[in-house]
């Protein structure tokens, strides 16, 4: 014989009726909200345009003030270096490249090897008479 699901009270709700009220206290303050013009930009001015004229210190925008093309420049060689980084931890250490791992990688999807073990790299042959 099968049963109702019961609703079970007690303290355990008060984490989620937490979350709730704090988002009906947000939404509240963002519906109450009113932002007025956009402030340093001229009345019809292209906002997002400007700000990326500004970026690279073009006059071009209806705004003009500091070139940020430096920190533009810092901020992508700092995502260059991060990538680079990643995909040094890719690489096998008993391969030599990047490309020859994931060559090896597909070719164990293919030929239905595992390519990723959680034993160390040993296949589960290996392991069978061990315990």
């Amino acid at each position: 014989m099968t049963t109702k699901p019961r609703f079970k009270l007690g303290s355990h709700l008060v984490p989620g009726l937490a979350a709730v009220a704090l988002f009906g206290v947000m939404a509240a303050v963002f519906l109450q909200t009113s932002f007025g013009d956009a402030a340093g930009f001229p009345e019809g001015a292209n906002i997002t345009a400007s700000i990326g004229y500004a970026m690279f210190n073009l006059d071009f925008g209806a705004v003009s003030g500091e070139g940020f093309l430096v920190a533009f420049l810092i901020m992508a060689v700092a995502l260059d270096v991060a990538l680079d980084g990643a995909v040094h931890l890719a690489k096998r250490d008993d391969e030599t490249s990047f490309v020859d791992a994931a060559a090896s990688s597909a070719r164990d999807a293919v030929t239905g090897d595992r390519a990723a073990r959680t034993d160390g790299g040993r296949n589960r042959d290996d392991t069978e008479g061990e315990q």
